[in-house]
């Protein structure tokens, strides 16, 4: 695939979803979304941020109408490296993700303000601990 110039433009996808940003042509003359761009869908998500072979690659926001929202690292449409999750009730994952998931070291604070600080895999945050800020 060979890409030329960046291309600034706004697009309306058949299904009501919009892009505006920056896009690259390939030799056969598909647009590929590359460079930063918001993508809205019909239903109110929006992504900010970086893109790369028409996928969210690189560092972006994603929120949702429900109030939740991703600001992180992306690869390949999925939450992967650091960033942040917050839950439309305002609890909150701060650390690694891989493919979606927790993974790694982070904190999550819960809903009564209380930060708790460990590994977390998939679903399981064995041995976390309570911060305590004296």
């Amino acid at each position: 695939m060979s890409e030329t110039t960046i291309l600034k433009i706004v697009y309306i996808f058949p299904n009501g979803d919009q892009y505006d940003g920056e896009c690259c042509r390939t030799s056969d003359g598909v647009l590929l979304r590359k460079g930063s761009g918001t993508h809205t869908s019909a239903s109110g998500i929006m992504y900010t941020g970086e893109w790369d072979n028409d996928k969210m690659n690189g560092r972006g926001t994603l929120t949702h109408p429900s109030g939740a929202f991703y600001s992180g690292l992306f690869r390949d449409n999925m939450y992967h490296g650091k960033g942040t999750y917050r839950f439309p009730d305002g609890t909150e994952y701060t650390g690694t993700f891989n493919n979606n998931r927790f993974e790694g070291e982070g904190e999550f604070t819960d809903s009564q303000g209380l930060v708790w600080r460990g590994m977390f895999h998939n679903k399981a945050a064995l041995g976390l601990k309570l911060k305590v800020n004296v």
